[in-house]
């Protein structure tokens, strides 16, 4: 057994080691990435051969994090881990991003990654590490790779930037990205801050790609030591150079034409391109146009891109004819949807979104139980993207790795903006209408003023802006484009989504796809930004400038009470009974947890009126009983020897029936009282050994003059 060990030290006393040679042997590639006792196996598999016809990278990146990892048993009926969770898609995709690009545009072999969380200490994340283990097993393995590259986490804490924080470093920070990086260029940026500038975030990613670096030159020393540096031969294309010439000198000037011809209608660009597209395979003996049709359509995609890049580069005009820093013409509307706690239409340019708030109760809290994490989710957004917003026929599907993807970077824009401690749990839904460019920074502005509408006291609007490159030689020659097009996303060399208030930048995203992009580039691009993003604010302020002084008629109004830790067993009652007796009572919903030293109580109903009797009878339980107090009590029960009865909620003590009235009574049933009756009681005295109660009724009736015995 030949095994391979490799070491980074990180400068704070930490270290990685990266270990081949003893794990899974048969993949193409393994190692055993650890720090600590968080470890994480990645395995790599490609096929030898790419399936006939394809001409695109088909790679499959999964992260999993094992339960047993961490000593943990998995929820659910099954007990084991099931699909996927939303974290592990999302660590998927930071892996994916920054690995794709970097195979050569002719490997289409189906290739296969996989980290897997097979030991953890609570204490290190794993999610920083899963680039690096992906990474590492490809430059083992004989798969044509252009890496290596690596991944790491930056926290700014206290001011100082972090590297690859601990959990509980994290919960200090103010800033928290994920940067992937070759030991030339940045690859990949995503995270979320708190209102920071644009020189932070990039002195953050300079950070982050120094310590990469050491990782990329380290990976490079284990290829060098198991002999793979030599990678396999493989031939996927067919190509046909005469064919390629012969598409672009027939139908180059007609592409460029309509590249240039400033058409604002996506889909009437679309129909001119394939015009010229049908009218040069109209050219071809129908037997050449269908065995070179896969070719045709892949030619031809290259002249549309070089096409569209030279008309931006050479004349700076646009597919719909804006200028590089124009927005697309915007407009919003808010409480769209009556029936919705809170709502908003965003439409900018041709992407829309219609978006609902809806405001729950901690019974609506999301349950989270992942290896690592487990707790609740009071702020949850989705985003849903249906086949018609892009014109499609077919069918949904349910919700895909896009999905979960736009919508955590919306959530990040957004939950940092949210009022501190807010009592309801928030459910912004993002249903994508209409699609061509970035409809997950709609998704953000949509999401922001449907949380005004709904009345949430945000702190501060959100906006959020999607920009690109088109660059060539090494970036000497570049425009930056503001809002971009869906077709300027496929066709550029980075885009990337910036969301922010008027003081700083709170999520990003950002996916670099060409060498040598410096970061003065970024910086512009930044810059850039920032002037569309505040533009796009102002126009979500013209809609609605903050929000609504009040909720919606028909939203849960909740009031929150804290009372003390020894009481939470007072106002739950043995079995539930007294908390459950309270919510039948009132019609509110009562829910109660233990934070701290104290109790929380959250009371929720429709109207002002259960809200105010439940907090009464709360308030009742938690409340000292004192003696000399008047208080109204409800008759529980008839006993011979009188009633016992409820003065506070929770508390009952019996009324004898000497002490109902001054003059004699012998029967109870003489004594007028009934159950369920209204009654006032004054508290005589409190049994010190007991605790029982001594209640009275006639202390609170005057007292009748005594009668004079005769002859006096």
């Amino acid at each position: 057994m030949n095994v391979v060990t490799k070491t980074i030290a990180l400068g704070d006393g930490r270290e990685i080691t990266i270990e081949t040679g003893k794990l899974a042997k048969q993949a193409d590639g393994s190692v055993m990435v650890r720090m600590g006792d968080t470890m994480l196996l990645a395995t790599v598999c490609a096929a030898k051969d790419a399936v006939p016809g394809t001409d695109f990278m088909p790679l499959s990146v999964d992260y999993k994090e094992k339960f047993a990892a961490f000593g943990r048993f998995p929820g659910g009926f099954l007990r084991r881990e099931g699909r996927a969770s939303d974290y592990e898609i999302l660590i998927s995709r930071l892996v994916d991003r920054a690995l794709r690009p970097l195979f050569p545009e002719d490997f289409h072999a189906e290739t296969f990654v996989n980290v897997m969380l097979v030991s953890a200490d609570g204490k290190d994340m794993p999610d920083a590490l899963a680039g690096l283990a992906a990474s590492a097993a490809l430059a083992v393995s004989d798969i044509p790779f252009n890496g290596p590259i690596s991944e790491v986490r930056v926290a700014r804490i206290n001011g100082k930037f972090v590297v690859n924080p601990t959990f509980e470093q994290l919960e200090e920070a103010d800033m928290d990205i994920m940067v992937a990086a070759t030991l030339d260029n940045i690859m990949m940026v995503e995270g979320e801050m708190k209102e920071v500038s644009e020189d932070d975030l990039l002195e953050a990613m300079k950070v982050a790609h120094e310590a990469i670096k050491v990782h990329c030159q380290v990976q490079i020393e284990l290829m060098e030591a198991v002999g793979k540096t030599k990678k396999r031969e493989y031939n996927h294309e067919e190509n046909d150079e005469d064919l390629k010439k012969d598409i672009l000198a027939k139908t180059y000037d007609k592409v460029y034409a309509v590249a240039s011809s400033c058409n604002a209608d996506k889909h009437s660009r679309i129909e001119n391109f394939e015009a010229v597209k049908a009218e040069y395979i109209a050219s071809l003996e129908p037997e050449v146009a269908e065995a070179k049709k896969g070719l045709i359509n892949r030619y031809y995609h290259d002249v549309e891109k070089e096409a569209m890049r030279r008309s931006i580069l050479d004349e700076g005009k646009r597919l719909d004819g804006r200028k590089t820093t124009e927005i697309r013409p915007i407009w919003s509307e808010v409480d769209y949807l009556p029936g919705a706690h809170g709502s908003a239409v965003f439409t900018r340019g041709e992407t829309q979104s219609l978006t609902t708030v809806t405001l729950g109760t901690k019974q609506d809290e999301k349950i989270v139980d992942e290896a690592l994490n487990q707790g609740k989710e009071r702020f949850l957004l989705h985003y849903n993207f249906p086949p018609f917003s892009t014109g499609e026929a077919r069918p949904s599907r349910g919700v895909g790795r896009r999905e979960v993807g736009h919508g955590n970077l919306a959530f990040r824009a957004l939950k940092p903006m949210l009022p501190e401690n807010y009592p309801y749990v928030v459910r912004v839904v993002s249903d994508i209408l209409e699609s061509n460019g970035s409809s997950s920074m709609a998704t953000v502005c949509a999401g922001t003023l449907a949380l005004m509408d709904a009345g949430v006291k945000i702190k501060k609007p959100v906006s959020g802006i999607a920009m690109g490159l088109i660059s060539e030689n090494k970036g000497k020659n570049f425009a930056v484009l503001s809002d971009i097009l869906g077709d300027e996303d496929h066709l550029g060399d980075m885009d990337f989504k910036v969301t922010g208030t008027k003081d700083g930048i709170t999520a990003t995203q950002m996916d670099i796809k060409v060498d040598g992009l410096s970061y003065e580039i970024l910086e512009t691009a930044l810059r850039q930004a920032k002037e569309g993003r505040l533009h796009i604010l102002g126009k979500i302020q013209e809609t609605l400038s903050e929000p609504r002084e009040d909720l919606k008629p028909n939203a849960p109004r909740i009031v929150v009470i804290l009372i003390p830790k020894e009481m939470i067993g007072a106002v739950i009652g043995p079995g539930g009974k007294i908390i459950q007796g309270m919510q039948a009572e009132t019609g509110a919903s009562i829910s109660i947890e233990e934070i701290g030293d104290q109790g929380r109580v959250e009371i929720a109903a429709n109207n002002k009126a259960a809200i105010d009797a439940a907090v009464g009878k709360i308030k009742g339980i938690i409340s000292i009983p004192e003696v000399g107090e008047i208080y109204p009590a409800k008759v529980k029960s008839i006993m011979p020897y009188g009633c016992f009865v409820e003065f506070l909620p929770g508390k009952e003590g019996l009324l004898h029936i000497s002490e109902i009235d001054w003059k004699r009574i012998e029967k109870m049933e003489d004594s007028g009282i009934r159950e369920n009756d209204m009654l006032e009681v004054k508290l005589l005295d409190v049994d010190a050994k007991t605790g029982k109660f001594k209640l009275s009724r006639k202390a609170l009736l005057p007292r009748p003059p005594k009668e004079e015995k005769p002859g006096a």
